[in-house]
Parts: structure tokens; C-alpha cells; sequence
């Protein structure tokens, strides 16, 4: 028996299909961990999860459980430390979305340097000139850098698609081999501090763990070019201080920022929301906020189900579970 949590499009016909009629779904339907019966955890033989998250009470339940699965890439949700200390292997779902993540981060970044949301939102106010109100400074692409924190399936696809308009690109991210960079045809840059300070645009492509939360906090923000762009279509824990953003957005310091993963979804109260919200002339177009999104075509959707799908089908039928991740960071 496979358990699904929950997951964005209706019941789980397209897992059905893979998995096959021999094997029975427990659909819970729900992101709401604490509604797991441990009665229906203990009969699974393996578990899929969605946006729910999974700790040590529901682990604990999970007696036969061969392995556990998630849609996402990502798994902070997930009590690695649990499910390793009961013996069962978890995977993520990292080929999937791939091209969804780099087009959307291509587009805030092409978006955000050519101010077209503060155009957008200025120009309605305009009643003399037209023209002549276009915004300063505007550079040239070829005339601009592009930081790419991570250089992984996605950071790279964004390196793919910068390089027809003549970005100078860096790129920082340790677990690269040497020689990647001339692979795929950036800068290597193996101090952070260096790109932060050469970059106009900074897009974020890392995993969110010990070294990388608050990685644009205060002090990051602070470390930045002076005019800088930052986009984040990677983790929210990587821009989690909404003061130290406010901050740097009033003073000017950053000249915009383009997020879609927050780390509370729906975000809460903060001033610089409500300055988002209200549409403040202060903030007109330079803070974009997409509502993690960024992964989603009607393609990407049914490829995460079905290569899910697949990853558990192959692990109950040859014991073997393709994406296991090990590191708990």
C-alpha cells in the first residue's frame, strides 16, 4: 500500500496509473500532519508527500514503511534525523521543473533590470511627457553581471539562458568540480563575498541548509553592490530578515528584489507586505513577489506526479530508491 498525503490537482489518478493495480493508494488529502492516523501510517509500504510535513510522531508509525517520497525538491519539512533513525530511506523529486524555475528567474531578472514593473506602475500617473520619463540608470545587458549562487540542474539552465544577451556571468557554488565552469561557460568565482561584490543581479539556485539560511540577511544585503538585483526562486529561508530587505529596499542600497518562495506561505503581516500590498509609490515595481509558482507549468505538474510516481514504483518492485538523499544539513 502507497500513502499520498496530498498533492495540487485532484486524486491521484496519474500515480494509479504508474504504480498499477496491484498496488492499493491511501489518499489523506491533506497537508495537515496531526490528521495522519497512525492506524493507516503503519499499514504503508511506502509514503508520498506533497506540502505536508512529516515529523518524528508520524514517523514513528511508519512500520513498514520502505521509503518515502516527495513531489518536490525540496524537504524541509521532512525529519530526515526521524526517518533515518527508523531505518527508512527518503528521496526527493528533482527532475522535474527544471526549465519552469530558470525561465520564471529569467524573466524576473530581465524584468527587474529593464524596470519594467516600476515603468508599469509609474507610467499610469503620467498625464504630460511620455518618453521622457524613462527611468535612470539603465545599463545595457552585455554592459551588466549576473551572480548565479548555485550552479546546479537549475542554476545552470539560467546560465543557458542569460548568455544570448551578453551578461558577464558569474557563478559560485563549492560543489562543483573544477572545470565546470568551462563546461557550461561562466566565471568561476569560489568567494562569495567576490560575486556579491561584482554582481548587479544576484539569482539565488542553492539549497537552503546550515550555510546557506539568512544567506541574504542584514549582513548579506549589506555586502551587496550598491544598486544591486536580487531574485529568489530557490528557498525563502535564503531571504528570511524582512527588516534587513525593507532596509536596503528604502535606502536605495537594492534597487529590487524578486522572490517567489517565502518562508511562512501565505506570507503574514510585515510593513514592507503591507508596502507591497498598498502598492506604495516607494516600492512601485521594485519588489516582485510571486506566489511559488515558479516550478508550475501544465506540464511540470504531471511530470512531478508521474516521475514521483515512478521512484516508488521502482523502489517496491526492485528495493531500490533513485534521488535517496543522505545528507541531513
Amino acid at each position: 500500500m502507497v500513502g499520498i498525503t496530498d498533492h495540487m490537482i485532484g486524486t491521484p489518478d496519474l500515480e494509479a496509473e504508474v504504480l498499477g493495480d496491484d498496488v492499493e493508494i491511501d489518499f489523506f488529502a491533506s497537508t495537515d500532519e496531526a490528521s495522519f492516523s497512525p492506524e493507516r501510517l503503519a499499514r504503508l509500504d511506502a509514503l508520498m508527500v506533497w506540502g505536508a510535513r512529516l515529523g518524528a510522531k508520524s514517523i514513528a508509525h511508519l512500520n513498514r514503511c520502505r521509503g518515502v517520497v516527495r513531489y518536490g525538491v525540496g524537504y524541509e519539512k521532512i525529519d530526515l534525523d526521524a526517518l533515518a533513525k527508523a531505518g527508512i530511506p527518503f528521496a526527493n523529486n528533482p527532475d522535474y521543473g527544471t526549465e519552469e524555475v530558470a525561465d520564471h528567474a529569467l524573466a524576473m531578472i530581465l524584468s527587474l533590470h529593464r524596470r519594467l514593473w516600476e515603468h508599469d506602475a509609474r507610467a499610469r500617473a503620467y498625464r504630460s511627457g511620455w518618453q521622457v520619463h524613462s527611468l535612470k540608470p539603465l545599463s545595457r545587458s552585455n554592459k551588466a553581471t549576473v551572480g548565479v549562487v548555485g550552479v546546479g540542474r537549475i542554476g545552470t539552465a539560467v546560465i543557458n539562458r542569460l548568455k544570448p544577451f551578453g551578461f558577464r556571468i558569474l557563478g559560485y557554488d563549492p560543489g562543483q568540480p573544477p572545470g565546470h565552469e568551462k563546461a557550461i561557460g561562466y566565471e568561476r568565482i569560489d568567494r562569495l563575498d567576490a560575486l556579491f561584490e561584482q554582481a548587479d543581479i544576484v539569482t539565488l539556485h542553492c539549497p537552503a541548509n546550515g550555510e546557506t539560511r539568512g544567506l541574504l540577511g542584514k549582513d548579506g544585503l549589506a555586502r551587496l553592490k550598491p544598486g544591486a538585483i536580487i531574485v529568489n526562486t530557490a528557498r525563502g529561508e535564503l531571504i528570511e530578515d524582512f527588516d534587513a530587505l525593507e532596509a536596503s529596499l528604502r535606502s536605495g542600497h537594492l534597487a529590487a528584489a524578486a522572490i517567489d518562495t517565502l518562508v511562512t506561505e501565505p506570507p503574514g503581516d510585515h510593513a514592507l507586505l503591507t508596502a507591497w500590498r498598498n502598492r506604495e509609490d516607494w516600492l512601485a515595481g521594485r519588489l516582485v513577489i510571486t506566489p511559488h509558482n515558479a516550478f508550475y507549468s501544465d506540464h511540470a505538474a504531471v511530470e512531478m506526479r508521474l516521475n514521483a510516481a515512478k521512484t516508488v514504483k521502482i523502489l517496491l518492485d526492485e528495493g531500490r530508491l533513485r534521488n535517496r538523499i543522505t545528507d541531513r544539513s
